[in-house]
């Protein structure tokens, strides 16, 4: 049978276990080894499987994903989301809807040093909830600023969604942190506007609080001292060159132990339970990232990646087209799979076809990791807003109701983002 029959064989194989529940990581392996078999034998595909997992976990650049993941168990641990979230609320919290834009301001700087979306938003769903509800801000505003302020863990550095892009595609992992800066920023900016006005139109949504005095303004700024000391420990140290990611990694995950035990926030039950969910989560991407580099292996025989890349060039399409149905794809795949999944699936296919449609590398990391977020926090089947359950007891219909004029934000940005890649090109090609 022809490789590249055999490839869209498989991959209906991939969709079908998928949506049938298997694993990913068990999917990937399952499928591409069978692929395998079927073009290259049993004998030379044993071969490949007792070769591809030791050379993929036998990758410096790999120790990067546990170093980051216990730093975000310790700064989840600390209450720093609680801190953020104070001194959020004293600078902005007399304007209306300022508690919403605090939340939304909190889960920047909450985001900055964990690198999870749905940690952000579990976290801070904890806090900034019980506090609009108990100064009657209405349910839909309160719910669907932090659902969407929660989207911003995946943009601004350390994301590990930037961590595993720069993986799979041999990018420059701090590059790709670099250039989630400005477009971090410029969502907060917009969803800052979209609480305005949203509470301009119906102030009853997001009543002011009492204004507080500069002084006590300024004094709330030092809680928040941990995350600016995080921060430019991992990015000042990468933008200035004086470590690696994967070394970044390091002194985060330390400098947030430090820290915790410093400022007498972490336990020594805290820690055991951070390594222990760092190990957890270090082995499920793992295991999802052999089943990549199988996939991956077994693709570069079928030349699928070649041959999809030679058919949309074919096509004569506007390259903004092509672009436009790409996103609107991972804005599905985004709806139903956590992030690891969607990017360990769709990279092996579709950065071949950017690349050789002429994208930057950087810019459609970015693009990318903003897509999968929309997708997650998208309804009807927004996976970010069921893990919100857990933390807010909001209906199903009320977090969708408040979610939309965010996500409505989050499409003129990312055609912001499409029509200027300069905003995430600029610091890690100009500065760096």
């Amino acid at each position: 049978m022809d490789p590249a029959t055999v490839g869209l064989i498989a991959i209906f194989f991939l969709v079908i276990l998928i949506f049938a529940g298997v694993p990913v990581g068990v999917t990937l392996i399952l499928v591409g080894f069978g692929g395998l078999v079927a073009i290259l034998g049993p004998d030379k595909a044993l071969a490949n499987m007792a070769l591809i997992p030791f050379a993929t976990v036998n990758r410096y650049s790999f120790a990067v994903i546990p170093l980051f993941l216990l730093m975000s168990g310790f700064v989840g641990r600390s209450g720093i989301g609680e801190l953020a979230y104070s001194t959020a609320r004293a600078w902005v919290g007399h304007i209306k809807g300022g508690l919403a834009m605090a939340t939304v301001c909190a889960c920047g700087l909450f985001a900055a040093t964990s690198g999870s979306s749905l940690a952000t938003a579990v976290a801070m769903g904890k806090v900034a909830y019980p506090e609009m509800k108990k100064l009657k801000y209405d349910s839909r505003l309160a719910i669907g600023c932090i659902a969407a302020g929660g989207s911003l863990g995946l943009l601004i550095p350390p994301s590990m969604a930037f961590i595993l892009i720069g993986i799979l595609t041999e990018v420059s992992i701090g590059k790709l942190f670099m250039a989630g800066i400005i477009p971090g920023i410029l969502e907060i900016v917009a969803y800052a506007a979209t609480i305005y006005i949203i509470c301009r139109r119906n102030p009853a949504m997001g009543p002011a609080i009492e204004k507080v005095p500069l002084k006590t303004k300024l004094i709330s700024i030092k809680d928040t001292w941990m995350v600016v000391v995080l921060f430019l420990l991992v990015i000042g140290g990468i933008y200035g060159g004086w470590f690696t990611p994967t070394e970044a990694g390091g002194i985060g995950a330390a400098g947030a132990l430090v820290i915790g035990v410093l400022t007498r926030r972490l336990k020594g039950g805290d820690i055991k339970f951070c390594c222990m969910d760092t190990a957890r989560h270090t082995g499920m991407i793992i295991a999802m990232l052999i089943g990549a580099f199988v996939f991956m292996r077994f693709l570069a025989y079928t030349r699928i990646p070649n041959l999809a890349s030679e058919w949309v060039v074919s096509l004569n399409m506007s390259p903004i087209l092509i672009v436009t149905m790409i996103l609107i794809s991972f804005l599905f795949f985004g709806m139903f799979f956590d992030m690891y999944a969607v990017v360990i699936l769709t990279t092996p296919v579709l950065f071949p076809i950017m690349m050789d449609m002429g994208f930057d590398p950087i810019w459609w990391g970015v693009i990318m990791c903003r897509m999968i977020e929309i997708g997650m926090i998208t309804p009807p089947f927004g996976i970010n807003l069921f893990g919100l359950t857990a933390s807010a007891d909001v209906p199903v219909g009320t977090m969708y109701r408040g979610i939309l004029p965010f996500v409505y934000a989050d499409v003129v940005v990312v055609g912001l983002l499409v029509a200027f890649p300069i905003l995430s090109t600029y610091i890690p090609n100009h500065l760096m």
